[in-house]
Formats: structure tokens, sequence, C-alpha cells
């Protein structure tokens, strides 16, 4: 029983601290105004691509943390995380595009590391990170070119 109360933790941990975050900066009109890429994704697809990744990174933060709590790969899933929560307020919230782009960047670092790093401990782990590491390099992309169109 121990072992699943921890798992909604990291459940709640991820999932509310990302539906805060998002409530918190909402794209608004500013972002509505900007000159978007013409593979940039319609607004509905954001809040259920990023549902079905926090609870894939809460799982995997929950089987690691299971397996070593004080270890190198529980401390990058924390870095993803702090960066992944400071994006939204860098890009939305402050409206500073450039940083945003460090912080996505330095996030899809953080998570190609612990896919590497978890890969021979807990290939799942590792596995539930593939498509955070895509959708994050996506994000990237996208952050990149609305830089460089506004």
């Amino acid at each position: 029983m121990k072992k699943y109360l921890s798992l909604l933790l990291f459940l709640v941990l991820v999932l509310g601290g990302g539906l805060l975050i998002g409530y918190a900066t909402l794209p608004g009109a500013w972002y509505a105004s900007l000159v978007k890429p013409p593979f940039n994704p319609p607004n509905w697809v954001f809040a259920p691509a990023w549902t079905l990744l926090y609870v894939l990174i809460a799982v995997a933060g929950w089987r690691t943390w299971e397996r070593a709590p004080a270890g190198a790969a529980m401390k990058i899933w924390g870095l993803q995380l702090a960066l992944n929560f400071l994006w939204s307020p860098t890009f939305f919230g402050a409206r500073m595009m450039g940083p945003a782009l460090v912080v996505i960047v330095l996030l899809l670092a953080s998570i190609v590391l612990f896919i590497v790093r978890a890969w021979n401990r807990d290939r799942l782990s590792g596995w539930l990170f593939v498509p955070y590491a895509a959708w994050v390099a996506f994000a990237a992309t996208l952050n990149a070119s609305l830089l460089w169109l506004n």
C-alpha cells in the first residue's frame, strides 16, 4: 500500500504542479498575436499532450524513487521537473522567448541525460521519457521558430 501511496504523491506533484503552472500562465492574447510557423499545432493539442506526458514523467520518477531515492537518476529527474516548471513562466508569464529557449534546451538535455542514466537500471523508466523527449524537442523547435518570426 505504501508503494502505491508514493505513486499517488508523484502523480499529484507532477500533474498538480503542471496544472497550476499551466493555469497561472495561460497563453492569452500575447501568444495569439504572435506570428506562428506552419507546423504550430492547434491550441487544444497542448493540454492532452502535457497531461499524458506528466503521467509518464510521474511514473518514471516514482520508479526511480523506489530504486534509488538519492541516486543520480533521481537528481536528474528533479532537475528536469524544475526546468519543465520554469519554462511556462519564462515564455508565457515573462514573455521572454530567448531565455525560454535556453530553459527548454537545458530541459531537453536533462531529459536525454535521464534516459541515459535510467536505461541500464530501469529501461521502462527510460522508455517512459522517450515521448517526452520527442515532444520537448518539437517544443524547442517551436520556441526557436516563434523567437525567429517575432
